[in-house]
């Protein structure tokens, strides 16, 4: 380690459920894979369809740093109380998982990859049985594009049912103190790339730009809109349904209050502070401070809702970074180890999130019409960002068209 810097913090990322490595308990069962632009798909055939696809599901990978693991992800679909896979095969549904070469890519580029599957699945099907096509966090988000270009182009994607799976539809949220400490590590390093993405800007209401240091919303993310507004913002031709990790009745983390120190750290970044999101002008999100080479930060924020503890699905964002700080010797005291990643509001596409009663809506309130989706279901209970419960997973299987 050099004397004039902090010792490299690794190759840490945020994920969620789904993107977290395993124990690696269940086996994959045998593939078949496709090549694909940007990306690549393995082919899990239904329960009797031994001859070809006979009734696809095409199910896209969420958010993270690099190419895809899709054995990671059909970890993270099987290891929960709800098989998913396994139920959808049960049912003699063909699980078609794509991945992408580069997660963190432009959405706009990783469409390439969902449109090149939807046109090989209707190729190689036996039958004329439609297309269930959707994705988990990220993945509804591509795919949910994917489908309206392809209606823009007029290329029949022969799709009945388009899902998304916690996505966050009018954006996701990571504390800012939290992006701006991945610029504050002094080299280069996996977390600020991560948060630096092209996808990460595009689906962050909210970025901290590390060569400005200023937050604000990320000319990506309004390039991104403009070309969501100009495919039409959703597919038209399929039904379009949604679930929520987070709850429906305006109740958020209760243990997270506004203003509080969610964590500290001491010894290798010594005390630096990360504050859960309070409302207000000039508020202290976090306080940065490093030894080699000598540097300190306060970041604050003007007119932010209280994020950390809203309805919605969860995201480890302190307890990873605390883990990641303790693996290089430092201290962390850790009191808040999850917060809202993508909210109620934002997943189920019926409510912007910049605003506190917005935020805190109480869905079960509002006419399901003002969802810009056909249906949707919340969870009951807080549960994790793309976490498989039976609730909602159950709840998704009986949508599945004939």
């Amino acid at each position: 380690m050099s004397e004039t810097t902090e010792p490299n913090v690794g190759s840490f990322t945020l994920g969620g459920a789904l993107t977290a490595e395993t124990a690696g308990t269940i086996e994959v069962p045998e593939h078949e894979e496709w090549p694909l632009p940007n990306g690549f798909a393995w082919v899990f055939p239904g329960e009797g369809n031994r001859s070809g696809i006979v009734r696809p599901v095409i199910m896209a990978d969420g958010f993270n740093l690099g190419r895809s693991k899709l054995d990671v992800l059909y970890q993270g679909l099987e290891t929960g109380n709800f098989p998913f896979i396994s139920e959808l095969r049960r049912r003699g549904r063909d699980v078609i998982l794509l991945g992408f070469e580069e997660r963190s890519a432009s959405i706009l580029d990783n469409a390439e990859a969902v449109m090149a599957a939807i046109m090989r699945a209707n190729a190689e099907q036996l039958g004329d049985a439609r297309l269930v096509v959707g994705g988990f966090s990220m993945g509804g988000i591509v795919t949910r594009y994917a489908l309206a270009k392809m209606e823009t182009q007029r290329i029949d994607h022969r799709t009945a049912l388009y899902f998304s799976y916690d996505s966050p539809h009018r954006g996701a949220s990571i504390p800012v103190g939290v992006q701006a400490f991945s610029h504050f590590i002094p080299f280069p390093n996996d977390f600020a790339r991560q948060m630096n993405s092209p996808a990460a800007r595009q689906m962050l209401w909210q970025h901290y730009d590390g060569d400005t240091g200023k937050i604000g919303v990320a000319p990506e993310r309004t390039e991104f809109l403009a070309a969501l507004e100009r495919v039409g913002n959703w597919p038209r031709i399929p039904r379009t349904i949604a679930v929520a990790n987070g709850r429906a009745d305006g109740i958020g983390l209760p243990d997270v209050k506004p203003g509080e120190v969610a964590l500290g750290i001491e010894q290798i970044y010594p005390g630096t502070s990360f504050y859960t999101q309070a409302q207000g002008d000039d508020v202290t999100a976090a306080y940065l401070n490093r030894r080699l080479p000598k540097a300190e930060k306060t970041i604050t924020t003007s007119g932010f809702p209280e994020l950390d503890g809203a309805p919605g699905g969860t995201l480890h964002t302190y307890e990873i970074l605390a883990e990641a700080m303790e693996k290089l010797g430092g201290k962390a005291d850790l009191r808040h180890r999850d917060v809202c990643f993508v909210p109620s509001v934002s997943a189920v596409a019926i409510r912007d999130i910049e605003k506190q009663d917005d935020l805190y809506a109480n869905i079960d309130g509002i006419g399901p019409e003002e969802s810009e989706v056909d249906e949707f279901l919340c969870s009951s209970t807080t549960t994790a960002h793309t976490a498989i419960t039976e609730e909602l997973g159950s709840w998704l299987m009986d949508r599945l068209p004939d």
